[in-house]
């Protein structure tokens, strides 16, 4: 399992080596057909690459929807007060194993059973949260992947930084009511060290996303952070083409900069919703899942955006530069 201090050191070299490896896969039983939930606390487009790994994953363990695999999906749109009805269809439909992501989800799941199994495709960090007990033995029947969130953002604060050396505030845009007190008070703690003021931009649907930004510009800060909940992961492109059109330098998760944002860094996610087929497998053929250790996130991305940089009259160091994964040119 990869360490936090071996995370870090991610920063110099671009891209983090996988963990341990979790499970091998095992073969769906004859003649029985799986029943799967998925539970999503963002909207089904947005999320579609998403799932597709999902499933990309399960076939892979010999799981065909229409044929031995039924999956019923459950979508909240953004509106996190709807997950405990959606949950509760879910449940009522008889699923063997619900798959769902983010706190809203999770907990919204986890508050309503206390049997069916539950497998996290992705979190930021589920002990802070207060959804597991330990990443080893996460306990009940919670388990799946993780990110290393809080990391991830202060690593983001350090580029930014590192980019545009005289700044000094940023805005970090998000949704207040995902976002564990912790998590916010983390990241200003990070920015301290950098000399760097944080203003927390709260976004709650994709319609306040334009007059959210050009709000930020207005308050003359120039630079904006994008946190990963349900509604910016939906929406990440129309961020960074927005956050770039109200000249935003902006970092955040992928489709911020291939949308037409700065630079992103940060985990990839569809890997780990392909990863999160192991865990259903493995439910499926009868290991508990408070029994399977909760995996950290192996595959980091780096994107730099040098047309976006072009167009905002901002050079990237070299030192950055090396350190890309990818470049868009």
């Amino acid at each position: 399992m990869t360490t936090r201090r071996e995370f870090l050191a991610v920063g110099s070299a671009g891209l983090c080596v996988s963990s341990v490896p979790l499970i091998s896969a095992a073969q769906p039983k004859a003649g029985v057909s799986a029943r799967i939930g998925i539970l999503g606390a963002g909207s089904s487009g947005g999320w579609a690459p998403m799932v597709e790994a999902l499933k990309t994953g399960l076939r892979e363990r010999g799981y065909v929807e229409g044929k031995n695999l039924v999956i019923e999906y459950r979508w909240a749109e953004g509106k996190y007060e709807r997950l405990p009805d959606l949950v509760a269809e879910l449940i009522a439909s008889k699923v063997d194993v619900i798959v769902t992501h983010a706190r809203a989800g999770i907990r919204a799941a986890k508050q309503a059973t206390t049997t069916i199994p539950i497998v996290m495709a992705s979190i930021g960090d589920p002990v802070a949260a207060g959804l597991i007990d330990n990443l080893s033995r996460p306990g009940r029947n919670v388990t799946g992947l993780s990110f290393f969130g809080r990391e991830i953002a202060a690593k983001r604060l350090e580029m930014l930084k590192e980019t545009l050396p005289h700044t000094t505030t940023i805005a970090t845009l998000m949704d207040r009511s995902t976002i564990e007190p912790a998590d916010i008070h983390a990241l200003e703690s990070a920015a301290k060290a950098l000399k760097i003021t944080v203003q927390v931009a709260d976004v709650k649907s994709v319609n306040a996303l334009e007059s959210t930004l050009s709000g930020i510009t207005k308050s003359r800060i120039a630079s904006v952070l994008v946190s990963e909940t349900p509604m910016l992961i939906s929406n990440g492109k129309a961020v960074g083409a927005i956050a770039t059109k109200h000249r935003l330098a902006s970092i955040g998760f992928k489709d911020v900069a291939e949308g037409g944002g700065l630079m992103s860094y940060g985990a990839d996610i569809p890997a780990m919703w392909h990863r999160a087929a192991t865990y259903v497998d493995k439910i499926l053929n009868g290991t508990k899942p408070g029994d399977i250790p909760v995996e950290q996130a192996a595959k980091f991305e780096m994107v730099i955006n040098l047309k976006t940089a072009k167009a905002l009259g901002i050079t990237i160091p070299q030192t950055v530069l090396v350190r890309a994964t990818r470049v868009i040119e």
